[in-house]
């Protein structure tokens, strides 16, 4: 029973379970105690101490109980309607909340490195966009790993060459990355492809940060390994910038396969030493959920990862 002389404070926020506020209103719905038990499927001792819970909380009687029925106050009767609203609403906030993690729809944030943000990215995200045109995405080209949570990003995707670092979130790999050496055709024709590793000494080289402050080169092939001194004529920030360099004729450059693919295609780079790579790495996603994020998520990696690995 409720103790009348109770101190109330009515700017008290409501701090019980959401279940007491169901097990009363379904009393109140109902009519006894019996028939919300058994709505709830609970006891009938159960759905009385809720309801004592509730009415201790807010400092007043909700419900008069006589031997065969169970009838709101009149202060039950307003909480009763406020409070069916309340749930009302509760619930469908959470139906949509369960529709938006199970419909591809929604703001998909996230990082990419610059080369991959501005040079692979922007026609896969479009075809993407194009099958689910409820789904934006804002993207963002950045080389460093932001904090997910800190950032409000649903994933971002990162290039390791080596061990990737613990960065405290789910990873899922994405493709593998390898590294090959590229030089345009007229620089070529001019100075001559190298035709062992050996040979790269006497070639201007163009090296992107990931290279920054090398001096030389670790090329391999199968069980083999030579290290080359190599002389950087240009430094570039990525590889993209890297990319163009080349294509103007400024040296060989160092670029990931998937980054000089489109450039060879259509005739703008050569590879050189073919038979030989400069290791390999991983596209990663780092992301909020690992697999179990929402679904406009997991439906853009299941699409990169296929559209990333369709050569």
């Amino acid at each position: 029973m409720v103790d009348e002389t109770e101190t109330f404070h009515p700017s008290q926020p409501l701090s019980g379970g959401l279940d007491d506020l169901r097990a009363f209103c379904a009393v109140v719905d109902l009519g006894t105690l019996t028939a919300a038990a058994r709505l709830l499927g609970e006891t009938k001792g159960s759905i009385s101490r809720k309801v004592q819970r509730l009415e201790t909380q807010l400092g007043t009687r909700l419900l008069a109980r006589t031997p065969r029925a169970v009838h709101p106050t009149e202060e039950g009767r307003r909480f009763h309607q406020s409070a069916r609203d309340a749930l009302a609403v509760l619930d469908d906030a959470a139906d949509s909340a369960r529709q938006t993690r199970q419909a591809v729809r929604g703001l998909i944030r996230f990082t990419a490195p610059v080369d991959f943000a501005t040079h692979i990215l922007p026609p896969l995200l479009v075809a993407f966009q194009h099958a689910h045109p409820q789904v934006r995405i804002e993207m963002v080209g950045l080389d460093t790993t932001l904090d997910l949570t800190a950032h409000r990003l649903d994933l971002a995707l990162c290039v390791s060459l080596g061990p990737l670092a613990d960065l405290s979130y789910p990873v899922l790999p994405l493709r593998a990355i390898t590294m090959g050496l590229f030089a345009a055709p007229t620089y070529l024709d001019q100075r001559g492809a190298p035709t062992t590793p050996g040979s790269l000494s006497a070639h201007a080289t163009i090296l992107a940060a990931t290279f920054r402050g090398q001096s030389a080169l670790t090329l391999r092939r199968g069980l083999e390994e030579e290290t080359v001194p190599v002389r950087a004529q240009l430094i570039t920030a990525d590889f993209t910038s890297a990319l163009r360099c080349a294509e103007a004729g400024g040296g060989i450059a160092p670029l990931p396969h998937l980054v000089a693919a489109e450039a060879v295609a259509q005739g703008r780079l050569t590879p050189v030493l073919t038979d030989w790579s400069l290791g390999e790495g991983h596209l990663y996603a780092l992301t909020q959920d690992g697999r179990g994020g929402p679904a406009r998520v997991r439906a853009l990696l299941s699409f990169l990862k296929t559209a990333l690995n369709a050569d």
